[in-house]
């Protein structure tokens, strides 16, 4: 793509609150020199806003503080004016109901700051899951010049010798001790090793997924996804990122210019090769929204269908971010798509260089970590859309993380109303479950829960567990960590609490799944499916007020990203006149 720079120098939004000698600029500038400002930063050179999702509440953000510090030396390297202003943090350990409720929240909130405050450009300073999302899409609706730099991924664990990813390994620990071989005692001692330095999960989970996706669409430099929170290269990237955005604004080059359906072809090719979470499916659906680009669930199966996974990072394989960053990080990865002629070459980023340009001399320092074509995890990698009349809008599955034996499969339905119904129930001995069952969970989509939660990946019984199974097939509208696994169909659309077919699924129903064929299929008489639509009543919580109730009334569907419907594709209103 040609990107032709802006004429440099011009006068810069900013300048309508700080330049010129009226009542309204000496309003504006007085009251920021009240922090010690000398007079010239206001000399008309870019203010960028180093939006910073810091909080001691959310864990894998609780080191951006440092971080900002380094973005600002960059700043005022190049010649800019740095201002650092805390944003809405959603946080996945402690948010509840999910964090997913308030990922459109926290990019409403940052929408509104960017636009009504004297940002020329900004700084996306993000880590944690829905962080990341949420500040894309609130720069994708302003359109100011923007740039991610994340605070990047946790040190590896360990415990008795066993690398332990974060999240992965929660669940693998947790199945282990109902199945009688992890004692309570040893799953209290291995909470220590699971997070042992700053930065967000270890895993190919959400945190590192986004990451990995806002590099991948090129909104932030080359090399910034993997490296470790702890490592002073993580520094480096800060400041170097904090120099870029003085020149990006120069420039005037701009979300829209870098996020076209291209970039959004190349991220998500990117995630079917790292094995990549299913979330990322969620968020660059309501990125693209936000944006204006044309992007569906059929994308997402059409370009990653045929490529490879070639990173062995847990949840799929064996390595951690760590391993990954030594390797060559996520520009390897692009070049290998480069070279399989499986990337817009030319798409834009915000270095200014192409997709290209910035990978093709990068080099594979560890072929175990980052694998040859041939020896890929799986060589249908991405994320697998099924559709049928159980999913008429789609549902997604990671093949990566499946049981491949199970990926075409015939069972009888075990329903679970909700998450308590399934909490309730599942430890159960009389529960009548068997390992050829299909597990449904309703009710626990964007409506449903509220905000649609990481319960997709239902744990299995006992009972079953103890025969030394470690995966059945489950399907539910809900969503699942990036650093789980298993043969999970997720995002089912329309979802339960819509009234979608998977609300009137009984127990004893068979359910077909069939992912070389992308079907996803209900075994009952279409009329027998119609006349239990046509009495299906709604029983999911409704809010009566506050978000949950904005939520509630307004949230699309995961099929199109599960934005709120008034927000995909506006960009809202102009900078507003200064009232004083």
């Amino acid at each position: 793509m040609t990107f032709k720079p802006a004429a440099w120098p011009r006068k810069l939004r900013s300048q309508e609150w700080f330049g010129g000698t009226g009542r309204d600029q000496i309003y504006h500038r007085g009251w920021m020199k009240n922090q010690g400002l000398p007079h010239d930063l206001f000399d008309g050179r870019p203010v960028i806003g180093i939006l910073n999702t810091w909080s001691e509440l959310t864990p894998c953000n609780a080191h951006l503080n440092d971080l900002a510090q380094r973005v600002k030396h960059g700043i005022y390297e190049a010649g800019g004016f740095p201002v650092e202003v805390p944003v809405f943090s959603t946080s996945e350990s402690a948010f509840r109901p999910t964090a997913m409720m308030f990922r459109n929240l926290a990019a409403m909130a940052v929408e509104e700051q960017m636009r009504g405050q004297p940002m020329d450009g900004c700084v996306l300073l993000v880590g944690c899951d829905k962080t990341t999302p949420s500040l894309l899409m609130a720069a994708a609706s302003t359109d100011l010049p923007s740039i991610i730099v994340t605070g990047g991924p946790m040190l590896n664990g360990y415990f008795r010798n066993e690398r332990v990813g974060s999240g992965t390994h929660l669940w693998k620990f947790s199945e282990a001790v109902k199945a009688g071989e992890m004692t309570a005692a040893e799953f209290a001692e291995a909470e220590a090793s699971m997070s042992r330095s700053p930065g967000s999960c270890n895993t190919m989970g959400t945190a590192s997924t986004m990451a990995s996706m806002a590099e991948a669409l090129g909104m932030a430099l080359s090399g910034n996804a993997a490296i470790p929170a702890v490592d002073s290269r993580r520094r480096v990237m800060a400041q170097l990122t904090g120099r870029r955005i003085v020149q990006m604004v120069k420039d005037d080059l701009k979300p829209s210019d870098v996020l076209t359906k291209q970039a959004f072809e190349n991220a998500i090719r990117t995630n079917a090769a790292i094995g990549g979470s299913t979330n990322a499916v969620i968020h660059l659906l309501a990125i693209a929204g936000r944006v204006g680009v044309d992007l569906t669930l059929d994308d997402w199966d059409r370009c990653g269908r045929d490529v490879p996974t070639i990173v062995n990072l847990m949840p799929s394989g064996k390595y951690l971010m760590e391993e990954f960053f030594y390797a060559g990080g996520l520009p390897v990865v692009i070049k290998r798509l480069g070279e399989a002629g499986l990337l817009h070459k030319d798409a834009l980023t915000v270095s200014g260089q192409t997709a290209w340009e910035q990978v093709k001399d990068v080099t594979n320092h560890n072929e175990d970590v980052i694998l040859p074509a041939d020896k890929a995890l799986t060589q249908s990698g991405g994320i697998v859309v099924v559709k049928g009349n159980l999913a008429p809008k789609g549902a997604v599955l990671k093949p990566s993380a499946a049981s491949p034996h199970l990926l075409a499969h015939r069972g009888r339905a075990v329903v679970f109303e909700d998450i308590d119904d399934y909490k309730a129930k599942i430890n159960d001995e009389a529960l009548d479950i068997d390992e050829t069952c299909v597990m449904v969970l309703k009710n626990c989509g964007p409506k449903g829960y509220p905000g649609m939660a990481e319960v997709g990946n239902m744990g299995l019984p006992p009972k079953v567990l103890r025969k030394g199974i470690t995966d059945m097939v489950r399907i539910s509208d809900a969503r699942m960590s990036g650093t789980a696994y298993g043969t999970v169909v997720l995002h089912t659309s329309p979802e339960a609490a819509a009234g979608g077919p998977l609300a009137v699924v009984r127990d004893g129903d068979m359910i077909e799944l069939d992912v070389p064929n992308r079907r996803l299929h209900l075994d009952i008489p279409e009329a027998e499916l119609a006349a239990r639509l046509a009495a299906w009543q709604p029983s999911h919580e409704r809010p009566e007020g506050g978000y949950a109730f904005l939520h509630q009334a307004h949230v699309q569907g995961a099929d199109t990203g599960a934005d709120l419907d008034f927000l995909k594709g506006c960009r809202g209103a102009p900078v507003g006149k200064d009232s004083h």
